[in-house]
């Protein structure tokens, strides 16, 4: 389980020891993709790999602040979990560097999809008939970043990609954090708000079922297009929201069957023990359904 954190932290490539890369050599910059909270990133020609790519150029200053939540720990940066990974679930970083001024940079697969956010709220027709099938596929992904010793701690629609071939990708490990005793003490509440689990918002120790909480309200909002809570808009409304039962899914779907109800509700227990222990029996469980029209 922990072969790929030895190996990280015993040796390999470190930011000191990484030359300085200019990006407009290095790469042409096609048009922008988007922004997240902590990196811009681009659609990009990769002259060294001669490859087109998604290059992620991660904010300096954002970056450094998260990186001080862990005092006197040594936290992996996106960088260098990304190349650990090798899954078919998620998505592929080819290398990582510095640019000339010292911000970290990706070099990531460029994926030809959409997100399952977007699917979810457009009601998008790609939804009808595979929405077990992406959900079996996103824990396998995180099945696989579990047994490396990581948690993602940031599951939600927006960070799973469906390609056009209908192919799931797991994405954004900028706050995932090894699986670790000193990383799990309590403390660092990151995620999205709508997402976190009950134990990270009252700041207690946390194991890797928060990723399962947060595939769990994920699910939820794949079948019924909403959220368990209502959207979370300051600290009290989301220990209010952790504090009471989601709503029953037919709320949202009166035609989703006992069933699937009763997954949908252990996928969001507020208590860890309640849950789905792991996401290969969270996946067991969907593929387990008797029925394929979802």
């Amino acid at each position: 389980m922990f072969a790929n954190l030895l190996k990280l932290f015993g040796g390999g490539r470190k930011k000191g020891d990484v030359p300085r890369t200019n990006i407009n050599e290095r790469f042409i910059l096609e048009s922008r993709m988007g922004q997240g909270s902590m990196s811009k990133v681009w659609r990009a020609r990769d002259r060294n790999i001669g490859r087109t790519v998604c290059l992620k150029i991660l904010d300096k200053e954002k970056t450094a602040r998260f990186a001080a939540r862990f005092v006197g720990l040594q936290r992996p940066h996106e960088g260098q979990i990304g190349v650990l990974l090798k899954h078919r679930n998620v998505v592929q970083t080819y290398d990582w560097g510095l640019t000339l001024q010292g911000e970290i940079f990706l070099v990531m697969e460029l994926i030809e999809g959409l997100g399952l956010n977007f699917l979810i709220e457009t009601k998008a027709k790609q939804l009808e008939g595979n929405r077990i099938n992406f959900l079996v596929q996103a824990c396998e992904g995180l099945a696989y970043v579990h047994e490396q010793g990581f948690m993602h701690r940031d599951i939600c629609p927006r960070n799973i990609m469906v390609t056009n071939k209908n192919v799931v990708k797991l994405i954004d490990f900028g706050l995932s954090i090894p699986d670790t005793p000193e990383f799990r003490r309590p403390g660092n509440r990151t995620g999205t708000a709508n997402y976190l689990a009950p134990e990270l918002i009252k700041r207690l120790a946390t194991d890797r079922r928060v990723d399962l909480f947060a595939m769990g309200v994920t699910a939820y909002e794949t079948f019924t297009g909403n959220l368990p809570w209502e959207g979370a808009q300051s600290l009290q409304t989301m220990l209010n929201h952790m504090n009471s039962p989601g709503r029953d899914p037919r709320e949202f779907n009166p035609d989703l069957d006992d069933e699937l109800v009763r997954l949908l509700k252990k996928g969001i227990e507020r208590d860890p023990r309640d849950r789905f222990q792991t996401a290969l029996e969270f996946r067991d469980a969907l593929k387990a359904l008797s029925y394929q029209h979802y």
